[in-house]
Protein backbone atom coordinates (compact mmCIF):
# COMPACT_ATOMS: atom_id res chain seq x y z
CA UNK A 1 0.00 0.00 0.00
CA UNK A 2 1.60 3.53 -1.14
CA UNK A 3 1.67 5.95 2.00
CA UNK A 4 0.38 9.23 1.76
CA UNK A 5 2.52 12.20 0.40
CA UNK A 6 3.58 13.87 3.87
CA UNK A 7 4.02 18.12 2.99
CA UNK A 8 5.66 20.10 5.30
CA UNK A 9 5.02 23.63 5.72
CA UNK A 10 8.88 25.75 5.23
CA UNK A 11 9.92 26.94 8.31
CA UNK A 12 11.02 30.66 8.50
CA UNK A 13 14.74 29.78 8.66
CA UNK A 14 13.74 27.38 5.01
CA UNK A 15 12.25 30.28 3.61
CA UNK A 16 15.36 32.33 4.05
CA UNK A 17 18.10 30.05 3.03
CA UNK A 18 16.43 29.63 0.05
CA UNK A 19 16.22 33.65 -0.72
CA UNK A 20 19.97 33.83 -0.12
CA UNK A 21 21.66 30.58 -1.65
CA UNK A 22 22.55 32.30 -4.34
CA UNK A 23 24.19 35.87 -5.03
CA UNK A 24 22.90 35.85 -8.74
CA UNK A 25 19.51 35.73 -7.37
CA UNK A 26 19.56 37.08 -3.89
CA UNK A 27 17.04 39.81 -3.82
CA UNK A 28 17.70 42.61 -0.96
CA UNK A 29 14.25 43.46 -0.29
CA UNK A 30 12.39 40.07 -0.02
CA UNK A 31 15.74 38.40 1.95
CA UNK A 32 15.57 41.92 4.20
CA UNK A 33 12.30 41.76 4.73
CA UNK A 34 11.74 37.82 5.51
CA UNK A 35 13.67 38.51 8.36
CA UNK A 36 11.17 39.47 10.25
CA UNK A 37 9.03 35.91 10.09
CA UNK A 38 10.71 34.59 12.89
CA UNK A 39 8.55 37.08 15.02
CA UNK A 40 5.77 37.57 12.54
CA UNK A 41 4.78 33.88 11.03
CA UNK A 42 1.87 35.28 8.80
CA UNK A 43 3.78 38.20 7.44
CA UNK A 44 2.99 37.95 3.86
CA UNK A 45 7.00 39.03 2.33
CA UNK A 46 5.55 39.11 -1.26
CA UNK A 47 2.46 41.81 -0.22
CA UNK A 48 5.65 43.70 1.19
CA UNK A 49 7.48 43.35 -2.33
CA UNK A 50 3.97 44.56 -3.71
CA UNK A 51 4.00 47.33 -1.35
CA UNK A 52 7.28 48.69 -2.58
CA UNK A 53 6.55 48.06 -6.21
CA UNK A 54 3.72 50.38 -6.09
CA UNK A 55 5.57 53.09 -4.10
CA UNK A 56 8.30 53.04 -7.09
CA UNK A 57 5.93 52.59 -9.98
CA UNK A 58 4.01 55.91 -8.48
CA UNK A 59 7.55 57.42 -8.33
CA UNK A 60 8.38 56.58 -11.74
CA UNK A 61 5.24 57.45 -13.46
CA UNK A 62 5.41 61.22 -12.46
CA UNK A 63 9.31 61.62 -14.37
CA UNK A 64 9.60 62.15 -17.69
CA UNK A 65 11.77 59.37 -19.18
CA UNK A 66 14.17 61.94 -19.88
CA UNK A 67 15.06 63.00 -16.92
CA UNK A 68 18.60 63.48 -15.40
CA UNK A 69 19.88 62.04 -12.69
CA UNK A 70 20.27 64.83 -11.08
CA UNK A 71 16.62 65.83 -11.61
CA UNK A 72 15.51 61.69 -10.40
CA UNK A 73 17.70 62.34 -7.06
CA UNK A 74 15.94 65.29 -6.12
CA UNK A 75 12.22 64.07 -6.89
CA UNK A 76 13.30 60.42 -5.12
CA UNK A 77 14.66 62.88 -1.98
CA UNK A 78 11.25 64.89 -2.08
CA UNK A 79 9.08 62.14 -2.34
CA UNK A 80 10.82 59.40 0.05
CA UNK A 81 11.36 62.23 2.88
CA UNK A 82 8.96 64.36 2.10
CA UNK A 83 5.55 63.26 0.58
CA UNK A 84 5.95 59.83 1.90
CA UNK A 85 7.91 60.95 5.20
CA UNK A 86 10.11 58.14 6.05
CA UNK A 87 12.90 58.93 9.09
CA UNK A 88 15.22 58.30 11.57
CA UNK A 89 13.34 56.58 14.50
CA UNK A 90 15.33 58.54 17.11
CA UNK A 91 12.84 58.28 19.91
CA UNK A 92 13.17 54.50 19.64
CA UNK A 93 16.55 53.80 17.66
CA UNK A 94 17.01 50.54 19.18
CA UNK A 95 12.92 49.01 18.85
CA UNK A 96 13.61 45.64 17.37
CA UNK A 97 10.99 46.86 14.70
CA UNK A 98 13.15 49.12 13.06
CA UNK A 99 15.37 46.39 11.43
CA UNK A 100 11.91 44.90 10.05
CA UNK A 101 10.73 46.28 7.06
CA UNK A 102 6.96 45.87 7.13
CA UNK A 103 6.84 47.75 9.69
CA UNK A 104 9.22 50.34 8.53
CA UNK A 105 7.19 50.64 6.02
CA UNK A 106 3.91 50.96 8.13
CA UNK A 107 5.79 53.33 10.39
CA UNK A 108 7.84 55.46 8.12
CA UNK A 109 10.05 55.08 10.95
CA UNK A 110 13.85 53.04 11.22
CA UNK A 111 17.04 52.84 11.45
CA UNK A 112 19.40 53.89 8.20
CA UNK A 113 20.20 50.46 7.20
CA UNK A 114 16.34 49.91 6.63
CA UNK A 115 15.68 52.93 4.88
CA UNK A 116 18.26 52.83 3.11
CA UNK A 117 17.34 49.50 1.39
CA UNK A 118 13.61 51.27 0.79
CA UNK A 119 15.58 54.21 -0.53
CA UNK A 120 17.79 51.88 -2.88
CA UNK A 121 14.68 50.01 -4.03
CA UNK A 122 12.44 52.53 -4.98
CA UNK A 123 15.65 54.06 -7.04
CA UNK A 124 15.68 51.23 -9.03
CA UNK A 125 12.51 51.87 -10.47
CA UNK A 126 13.86 55.54 -12.12
CA UNK A 127 16.78 54.00 -13.29
CA UNK A 128 19.24 55.28 -9.94
CA UNK A 129 21.49 53.02 -9.06
CA UNK A 130 21.78 53.38 -5.12
CA UNK A 131 24.70 51.38 -3.29
CA UNK A 132 25.01 50.52 -0.10
CA UNK A 133 28.15 51.87 2.40
CA UNK A 134 28.45 49.61 5.34
CA UNK A 135 29.91 53.20 6.98
CA UNK A 136 30.94 52.53 10.92
CA UNK A 137 28.10 53.17 13.19
CA UNK A 138 25.79 55.00 10.45
CA UNK A 139 24.73 53.36 7.19
CA UNK A 140 24.75 55.24 4.29
CA UNK A 141 24.55 54.95 0.45
CA UNK A 142 26.01 56.20 -2.64
CA UNK A 143 25.63 57.33 -6.10
CA UNK A 144 26.74 58.10 -9.38
CA UNK A 145 26.27 61.32 -11.05
CA UNK A 146 27.64 63.06 -13.99
CA UNK A 147 29.00 65.50 -11.58
CA UNK A 148 31.00 63.00 -9.15
CA UNK A 149 29.68 60.15 -7.08
CA UNK A 150 27.33 61.24 -3.87
CA UNK A 151 27.08 60.24 -0.33
CA UNK A 152 23.67 60.31 1.13
CA UNK A 153 22.15 60.00 4.55
CA UNK A 154 19.25 57.51 4.35
CA UNK A 155 18.08 59.64 7.82
CA UNK A 156 18.01 62.47 5.49
CA UNK A 157 18.78 62.06 2.31
CA UNK A 158 21.32 64.72 2.51
CA UNK A 159 24.55 64.54 0.38
CA UNK A 160 27.52 64.28 3.06
CA UNK A 161 30.83 65.82 2.86
CA UNK A 162 34.23 65.37 4.06
CA UNK A 163 33.33 67.17 7.57
CA UNK A 164 30.49 65.69 7.95
CA UNK A 165 31.95 62.19 7.27
CA UNK A 166 34.67 62.59 9.15
CA UNK A 167 32.65 63.63 12.11
CA UNK A 168 30.64 60.31 11.86
CA UNK A 169 34.01 58.76 12.20
CA UNK A 170 35.43 60.38 14.85
CA UNK A 171 34.78 58.01 17.58
CA UNK A 172 37.07 55.49 15.71
CA UNK A 173 39.78 57.40 15.58
CA UNK A 174 41.14 55.80 18.28
CA UNK A 175 40.49 52.07 17.00
CA UNK A 176 42.29 53.23 13.63
CA UNK A 177 45.01 54.15 15.69
CA UNK A 178 45.16 57.81 14.20
CA UNK A 179 47.02 60.78 15.63
CA UNK A 180 45.54 63.72 16.47
CA UNK A 181 45.20 65.78 13.48
CA UNK A 182 45.74 63.09 11.24
CA UNK A 183 42.86 62.36 8.35
CA UNK A 184 40.68 59.03 8.22
CA UNK A 185 41.52 57.39 4.84
CA UNK A 186 37.77 58.01 4.18
CA UNK A 187 37.87 55.74 0.82
CA UNK A 188 38.74 53.10 3.23
CA UNK A 189 35.29 53.36 4.68
CA UNK A 190 32.95 53.92 0.99
CA UNK A 191 32.95 51.02 -0.21
CA UNK A 192 30.13 49.08 -1.76
CA UNK A 193 28.41 47.03 0.23
CA UNK A 194 27.23 43.38 -1.36
CA UNK A 195 23.31 42.12 -0.48
CA UNK A 196 24.92 39.70 1.67
CA UNK A 197 26.74 42.33 3.16
CA UNK A 198 23.84 44.80 4.12
CA UNK A 199 21.73 41.66 5.90
CA UNK A 200 24.52 40.29 7.59
CA UNK A 201 24.74 43.70 9.22
CA UNK A 202 20.81 43.14 9.75
CA UNK A 203 21.26 40.48 11.93
CA UNK A 204 23.94 41.82 13.83
CA UNK A 205 22.25 44.68 14.79
CA UNK A 206 19.10 42.70 15.80
CA UNK A 207 21.50 39.90 17.32
CA UNK A 208 23.12 42.54 19.55
CA UNK A 209 19.95 43.93 20.25
CA UNK A 210 18.48 39.86 21.72
CA UNK A 211 21.66 39.31 23.39
CA UNK A 212 21.45 42.59 25.64
CA UNK A 213 17.68 41.27 26.38
CA UNK A 214 19.31 37.94 27.24
CA UNK A 215 16.11 37.08 24.78
CA UNK A 216 17.64 33.51 23.85
CA UNK A 217 14.94 32.23 21.78
CA UNK A 218 15.11 35.25 19.34
CA UNK A 219 18.78 35.11 19.39
CA UNK A 220 19.34 31.35 17.99
CA UNK A 221 16.28 32.49 15.48
CA UNK A 222 18.75 35.50 13.85
CA UNK A 223 21.93 33.57 14.76
CA UNK A 224 20.80 30.55 12.66
CA UNK A 225 20.02 33.18 9.67
CA UNK A 226 23.22 34.21 9.95
CA UNK A 227 25.03 31.26 9.54
CA UNK A 228 22.53 30.69 6.26
CA UNK A 229 23.82 33.62 4.67
CA UNK A 230 27.38 33.33 5.55
CA UNK A 231 28.20 29.36 5.30
CA UNK A 232 31.87 30.17 5.55
CA UNK A 233 32.03 32.38 8.35
CA UNK A 234 33.53 30.15 11.26
CA UNK A 235 33.03 32.49 13.94
CA UNK A 236 28.92 32.85 13.21
CA UNK A 237 28.86 29.12 13.43
CA UNK A 238 30.81 28.68 16.33
CA UNK A 239 28.70 31.03 18.21
CA UNK A 240 25.75 29.50 17.16
CA UNK A 241 27.11 25.74 18.21
CA UNK A 242 28.11 27.84 21.63
CA UNK A 243 24.96 28.92 21.94
CA UNK A 244 23.30 25.37 21.32
CA UNK A 245 25.99 23.44 23.88
CA UNK A 246 24.62 26.15 26.59
CA UNK A 247 21.12 25.51 26.20
CA UNK A 248 22.21 21.44 26.17
CA UNK A 249 23.80 22.08 29.50
CA UNK A 250 20.95 23.70 30.95
CA UNK A 251 22.22 27.15 31.17
CA UNK A 252 19.46 29.90 31.26
CA UNK A 253 19.52 33.21 29.03
CA UNK A 254 21.07 34.78 32.00
CA UNK A 255 23.99 33.03 31.58
CA UNK A 256 24.66 33.81 27.86
CA UNK A 257 28.07 35.23 26.90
Amino acid sequence: MTSPLQWSVPTALDYFETLVADDDSLNLAEAAAAIALDDVPRLDVQQVMAELDRMGERLRQRLPADAPPSHRLRMLNQYFHGELGFAGNVNDYYAVGNSYLHQVLATRRGIPITLAIIYMELASHIGLRVKGVSFPGHFLMKLRLPQGEVVLDPFSGRSLGRGELDEFLSPWRDRAGLAPGEPMPLDTFLGTASSRDILARMLRNLKQIHLEAQDLPRLLAVQRKLVALLPDDRVERAELDQWLQQIRDGEGPATLH
